[in-house]
């Protein structure tokens, strides 16, 4: 690689967690880390947790997230989340695209190429999720959905969105099914999206962090983590054990160094 990609390990805590939760991961997490070994790391918690995870991690290597945004910054919108009312609770990451939000939100690639924009606008880095269902793989159609799903985004904004932001390729087929994709079955799909990048600029495609979810847990995250594509990983179940998360964490940085 020419450029040096700092590997990048997120946890999506999806629908779990509690006031006593949190303290309590996020305590034993910045102990497992207490080296500070060489990686990006981010917790995107439900939002209710945001501002209570960001406290916690305070003066830490760790950083915060959310799991989805609103298009709109404020307004008579019942039960949704801004951006500014994300980045006043202190989160640097958003999550967008995630499979789950398409198939239960019926979110589309349109949609979500505004959610992307928000959080460009307001200075956050967006996570854009992307990938097939086990229908489109075995159909052999993985290369066009997740093109589609990126030139959505380069449509509406252009390549240069892509500078600072972050791509996770979450075949959905592995999401919390124990299923995951080999190491060079997910390397595949990776260099494809960084050549794919690279048709519209070179540099960006060199710099944009590629992560990896579906089932990554701390047994197969170095194995993931060997791939040269392969930037990190979009961590959803082992997340939530502070040993584990931690262990997928320093597998990052001692291949990635």
């Amino acid at each position: 690689m020419s450029t040096k990609r700092r590997p990048l390990v997120m946890g999506n805590w999806k629908l779990n967690g509690s006031k006593a939760f949190t303290t309590e991961l996020l305590t034993a997490l910045k102990a497992e880390l207490a080296d500070n070994p060489a990686c990006d790391v981010a917790v995107a918690t439900p939002a209710l947790y945001l501002a209570q995870a960001t406290d916690l991690v305070a003066g830490s290597q760790i950083k915060t997230g959310a799991q989805n945004v609103d298009v709109h910054v404020s307004g008579a919108y019942t039960g949704e989340t801004s951006i500014e009312q994300l980045k006043d609770c202190g989160a640097t990451y958003v999550i967008i695209g995630h499979s789950e939000r398409r198939q239960y939100h019926h979110e589309s690639d349109a949609y979500i190429a505004e959610k992307f924009a928000v959080i460009k606008n307001a200075g956050l880095v967006p996570v854009l999720c992307i990938g097939e269902t086990e229908e489109e793989n075995a159909n052999g159609q993985t290369f066009d959905v997740v093109s589609r799903q990126i030139d959505a985004v380069i449509n509406a904004h252009g390549i240069a969105a892509f500078n600072g932001a972050v791509i996770a390729y979450e075949p959905v087929w592995a999401i919390g099914t124990g299923k995951t994709a080999t190491p060079e079955q997910a390397q595949n799909v990776h260099q494809f999206i960084r050549n794919h990048l690279a048709k519209f600029d070179a540099a960006v495609a060199e710099q944009t962090i590629l992560q990896y979810g579906g089932s990554v847990n701390d047994a197969n995250a170095e194995a993931l983590f060997g791939q040269p594509d392969i930037d990190g990983a979009l961590v959803g179940g082992a997340s939530l054990k502070a040993g584990a998360f931690a262990a997928i964490i320093k597998a990052a940085a001692k291949v990635k160094a």
